[in-house]
């Protein structure tokens, strides 16, 4: 199975959905699958795991600083120190050496990014996801892991601002664009701000116009409209997310929407 999509079904929303998620509970990724479930730790594979002597790497580019630095996203943009410059061309200089090239090795660091999440670890997945950025700064995967990571921290803001630069380069990336609308309606829940509703709507009807199967778009559709108290347009899009595939249901979201508005097509009581 493709390493983008084997954890995609550990996206959101673990509902009654006017709860906060906690840090942690929850990741969304394309690596699980859109459904949602509470992610339980997993034994990480040991670094490393390409062909290359990747375990020559130095990774301590920001060690000249102090680790906290390796954990904010994208180094923390600002500007960097002499000695981080000199961290940061060592590490470089190593990753040429010991893989064909910068995107391969992009790609290697975003994948045990995606290891330390499955792990909990997520300081040290914030660091790898960095290290795939510093390689290849049109990488997808560095900005969608920490938006990931941010997710888990409760940084929600942050979390949106990694994954809409995940989308400027993947804009037809119908799981990316489905986490990000999660995300936003997270983030509404927490602090209602009308445009987060229809930013996150926006993005979710691209979702369903590029791939009209994709049942856990719908199901956010009906809590965007759900939470606009249009509960007949829920009903609508939540009996659609039904006719694709039942398995990403929500039971804790139907029992809400119930609470609402009893089922028109009288489907679930």
């Amino acid at each position: 199975m493709n390493v983008r999509m084997n954890l995609i079904q550990w996206a959101f929303v673990a509902l009654p959905i006017l709860t906060v998620a906690q840090p942690k509970q929850l990741v969304i990724s394309a690596r699980s699958g859109d459904s949602v479930r509470q992610i339980k730790p997993a034994q990480r594979q040991v670094e490393p795991m390409a062909p290359q002597p990747a375990e020559s790497v130095s990774t301590d580019v920001a060690e000249s600083t102090g680790s906290s630095l390796n954990s904010l996203p994208l180094f923390g943009e600002r500007p960097k120190t002499a000695n981080q410059i000199d961290a940061e061309i060592h590490f470089l200089n190593d990753c040429d050496r010991n893989f064909s090239s910068r995107p391969e090795a992009s790609d290697f660091f975003a994948a045990r990014g995606w290891d330390y999440v499955s792990d909990g670890q997520l300081d040290t997945a914030a660091y790898r996801f960095n290290l795939s950025w510093l390689l290849n700064d049109q990488n997808a995967d560095a900005f969608w892991g920490l938006g990931v990571v941010y997710y888990q921290k409760n940084q929600l803001p942050t979390a949106i601002r990694m994954l809409k630069k995940g989308i400027t380069i993947a804009d037809s990336n119908v799981a990316l664009m489905t986490d990000l609308a999660t995300v936003e309606i997270k983030q509404y829940q927490v602090k209602p701000e009308p445009e987060l509703l229809t930013e996150a709507e926006g993005y979710l009807q691209r979702a369903v116009a590029l791939s009209p199967n994709s049942a856990s778009s719908y199901q956010k559709l009906s809590i965007v409209y759900f939470l606009k108290a249009d509960y007949t347009k829920a009903w609508d899009y939540f009996h659609q997310t039904h006719s694709l595939d039942m398995s990403v249901l929500d039971l804790g979201y139907l029992n809400e929407l119930l609470a609402k508005q009893p089922d028109p097509k009288k489907i679930f009581k």
